[in-house]
């Protein structure tokens, strides 16, 4: 779509509180980018910064965002919500083969799968948040799910994460999660390959450095070791490639991902998007085309007011951690959760406590904070 952007828009009004946070914000750009790791946070961000650009701008955006009823379609077969304030998200990155996605060099496979899939916990009060990877080889116990034509799946074993949600759909997907964890989702984001390479594209690349040469023929990556400023197809490759870095699994994978949300975010941040609001309509479009969210978020009020609760959040102490796993004594090419590391991380997350160093440690290696 294309709209005429000549004409000023005025801003919404500030209060004199949300000055005040304006002023902080070139002090806050000098700390450790490790907010990168929160795509969420950085998502609230420019719909924030969108939200100021007129009605008719809000209006194109917000019908932008599909919804899913999760809660309609998981039903009262959940855990118990948090005795605290604290939140927890769960935001997928799709491979759908469908649609613009299918021009992407992103394999063979039919359907959709999620290629990367994080657990974000906020904790009581939002002073700081955790982002816990889950391996996309990682074998679990499926439960029981309705399909979203409404038919009924079968509970089945030793299923690998990632296969979910094009076996069942997204719904299924939260479910799997809140039965291996027993923590409750309180949200659920998804954005989408295509969606993924235009948004950087309309930042104009993300700069990365890496101290290894890459070379893998799947993805399609084929970096020197150094610094280099990736267009969108480019950063594609970067977060999905596995065959060039680590063992070849997964577990690689995910560290170039983490690496690279805190490069994307570092880039938004710095390009002032409140003081152009042409770009910023550009990105926000751009993103919030690609996004589905429950349907409680599935708004631009929403996902506003969602991001105006982590303003209390320090970057500084931010962290992104992997599942710990261990390689199946069957199937050396899969993994599962490892024990008691992985019981011992959810519990923390249920009880809104610190995460003993003890469940950061992964047996299978990885990157794991």
């Amino acid at each position: 779509m294309s709209h005429d952007l000549s004409t000023p828009v005025p801003p919404a009004p500030q209060s004199p509180s949300e000055g005040r946070g304006s002023r902080r914000a070139g002090k806050n750009r000098k700390k450790k980018r490790r907010t990168g790791r929160n795509i969420l946070l950085g998502l609230a961000v420019l719909v924030v910064a969108a939200a100021g650009t007129g009605y008719w701008l809000y209006s194109d955006l917000n019908g932008n965002i599909n919804g899913v009823d999760i809660n309609d379609a998981i039903g009262k077969d959940r855990p118990e919500k948090l005795p605290t304030s604290g939140q927890n998200v769960l935001i997928l990155g799709s491979d759908s083969r469908a649609g613009d996605n299918a021009e992407l060099n992103t394999g063979k496979v039919a359907g959709a799968r999620s290629d990367t899939a994080l657990v974000m916990h906020i904790p009581e009060g939002r002073k700081e948040a955790v982002a816990v990877s889950i391996p996309r080889d990682t074998l679990v116990t499926r439960p029981e799910c309705t399909k979203p034509d409404g038919s009924e799946v079968a509970s089945a074993e030793r299923v690998m994460f990632n296969s979910v949600y094009s076996q069942v759909g997204p719904a299924c997907v939260v479910k799997t999660v809140e039965k291996m964890s027993g923590v409750r989702m309180d949200h659920y984001v998804e954005i989408d390959f295509a969606g993924f390479k235009d948004l950087v594209d309309a930042i104009g690349g993300v700069t990365v450095t890496v101290d290894q040469d890459i070379h893998d023929k799947s993805s399609g990556l084929d970096l020197t070791a150094g610094t280099h400023k990736l267009n969108g197809t480019d950063s594609l490759a970067f977060v999905r490639t596995r065959h060039g870095v680590g063992d070849g699994s997964d577990l690689g994978r995910i560290g170039l991902q983490q690496e690279f949300m805190i490069a994307l975010l570092s880039e938004i941040k710095k390009q002032d998007l409140l003081g152009s609001p042409t770009k910023t309509y550009k990105i926000a479009d751009t993103l919030t085309a690609a996004l589905t969210t429950d349907s409680e978020l599935a708004s631009l009020t929403a996902l506003a007011d969602f991001g105006r609760s982590l303003n209390g959040v320090d970057p500084s102490t931010m962290e992104t951690i992997m599942l710990p796993v261990a390689y199946d004594k069957i199937d050396p090419n899969r993994v599962v959760a490892a024990e008691p590391q992985a019981s011992t991380l959810w519990k923390a997350i249920r009880s809104d406590e610190d995460i003993p160093e003890s469940a950061k440690k992964s047996p299978a290696g990885g990157k794991t904070s």
